[in-house]
């Protein structure tokens, strides 16, 4: 009786190391599960059409330059410079970042439920690989939309890249928190996709890429400057024109907004995922 009990005493001890092997494993598990899920969005997404890659740079070229001859039909001169095109392009490349990132991370669940219910693949695996690929993507594409717009303007423009980079980073940051948030109450409330989707319509217009803030009426001004693509688009055209200076611009209030709304997805997603996999 006693070797009995000694035995199963004895049982437990050889199972240490493999939680403890496991436990150091897993980190290299994640990045290795995140890797796939991008590569799969980048066959799913990208690999199925022909051109690829190339229609994610002629979009945001083509509606730059459908806006600039439009609107040069109108008006003389742009609200800054004398290139409708550059002007346009300054707004629309940021904007682009923040939609395209908001767009993609807000249906990241959605997108890989199928593989939700594997235990390799967890709800914040969908999301990273989502955000990271989306990130790559909108940095690859308004930088060769950029250069394609400058190459063809031959514009000698004394470019500063420091407040062009943070508003990119800002644009990436608030899109983020505006996908995962979403992702959450679309995961809760499938009809706030569409809810979502009516509301924010007029964001194009709203969001300063046709007009300077300076050129509104008092009103008007403070209304918009609410709007954190309003001042993305701003600082973004700071590092574009050497002689402009958008003083409205706050990077508190953005960063600020961004932090609350990325830890309020995360949070309903972390308490209410396992619902949102099973609804879906």
């Amino acid at each position: 009786m006693s070797d009995l009990t000694e035995q199963s005493d004895a049982d437990p001890e050889p199972l240490q190391p493999l939680r403890a092997t496991h436990s150091i494993r897993r980190p290299f598990a994640g990045a290795r599960t995140i890797s796939a899920l991008m590569l799969r969005e980048m066959s799913t997404r990208y690999g199925r059409t022909p051109g690829g890659y190339i229609w994610a740079i002629m979009e945001p070229l083509c509606v730059i330059f459908v806006l600039a001859l439009g609107f040069s039909l109108l008006i003389r001169s742009p609200p800054i410079g004398s290139s409708f095109v550059l002007f346009y392009a300054s707004g629309y490349i940021v904007f682009h970042v923040y939609q395209q990132m908001s767009l993609h991370v807000s249906r990241s669940i959605v997108f890989s439920l199928p593989l939700m219910f594997y235990p390799a693949v967890t709800w914040i695996d969908a999301v990273v690989a989502r955000a990271v690929l989306n990130a790559l993507t909108a940095i690859m594409v308004g930088y060769i939309t950029l250069m394609i717009v400058m190459v063809t303007l031959d514009t000698r423009t004394v470019i500063d890249v420091v407040p062009m980079i943070q508003a990119g980073l800002l644009a990436l940051f608030f899109g983020f928190g505006v996908g995962v948030t979403n992702c959450a109450l679309i995961g809760l409330f499938p009809t706030w996709d569409i809810i979502w989707s009516i509301i924010t319509r007029p964001l194009f217009i709203a969001s300063g890429i046709l007009f300077i803030l300076e050129d509104l009426p008092q009103t008007a001004r403070e209304v918009l400057w609410y709007n954190p693509l309003i001042h993305i688009v701003g600082l973004f055209r700071e590092g574009l024109y050497p002689m402009y200076t958008a003083q409205y611009v706050s990077l508190a209030y953005v960063a600020g907004l961004s932090t609350l709304l990325t830890a309020l997805g995360l949070a309903l997603l972390h308490r209410h995922h396992r619902d949102i996999i099973e609804r879906g």
